[in-house]
């Protein structure tokens, strides 16, 4: 297991425009650089990369995130993969920590956690921009606000359909589990039935320092005196 302070140090010292450009042909547009994505073909450059902020964004696909992100959508590397790739790069120690079994056991339900939060934030992006109903009522709520797309995107923003079961029904098609669901917030069990946290709300997703999505916050956009106006997720093993 990888010591917190070495994770922080890992993600600090490991610069995103020097990971990506390992990867990637990057040239200077003002603070920013920019190149093709590696994620999806095109011909116009969407690929944008922050080294003052320390992320990369695809204004095409979407993919984005910071270096440790990239390491492992790029490679395939599992975070703590990439975690011992950039080390290596960086000429960083790691002194793991030797794990229990109970530790173990713990640290396998924290990824499974982490993949069906990664599943359900690009779920609520592609409701956004991808369904009528997410076009017409949460597109229109961020454009009146004065945001646009490409910062809609950025942000990663997204939202839930209107709907009690849309969310849980779509992640069990694609093969996650009821009971991650229910342990990451996404989904409520009461009275043996199952139901979205977040349907009907605008969604802002809530990142931890390496940049890993570990939970969400939502606005209801109907008026119901017996809903909150805002919502967060609650408190997970992440």
């Amino acid at each position: 297991m990888i010591p917190k302070d070495t994770i922080q140090t890992i993600v600090e010292t490991a610069r995103v425009e020097e990971v990506v450009g390992e990867f990637v042909t990057l040239r200077k547009r003002g603070v920013n650089m920019i190149g093709l994505c590696p994620f999806h073909n095109e011909k116009t450059p969407s690929f944008t990369v922050s080294p003052a902020k320390g992320i990369y964004k695809c204004f095409g696909c979407g993919k984005a995130g910071n270096s440790v992100n990239f390491v492992m959508d790029h490679e395939h590397y599992t975070y703590p993969e990439a975690l011992r790739y950039l080390a290596k790069k960086y000429n960083i120690e790691i002194e793991e920590e030797e794990q229990t079994p109970e530790q173990i056991e713990a640290q396998s339900e924290k990824e499974s956690l982490f993949a069906v939060v990664a599943w359900a934030q690009k779920y609520f992006t592609d409701q956004l921009f991808k369904t009528e109903e997410g076009k017409s009522v949460g597109l229109s709520y961020y454009k009146n606000r004065d945001l646009r797309e490409h910062v809609i995107g950025q942000f990663q923003l997204g939202y839930s359909p209107d709907s009690w079961d849309a969310l849980t029904q779509k992640a069990i098609a694609d093969g996650y589990q009821l009971k991650y669901l229910v342990k990451s917030g996404l989904v409520i069990e009461r009275n043996g039935k199952y139901f979205d946290r977040f349907s009907g709300r605008v969604i802002f997703p809530i990142h931890n320092l390496s940049g890993r999505v570990i939970g969400f916050g939502g606005r209801i956009l109907k008026k119901e005196e017996k809903k909150a106006k805002y919502i967060n997720s609650p408190e997970s093993e992440i």
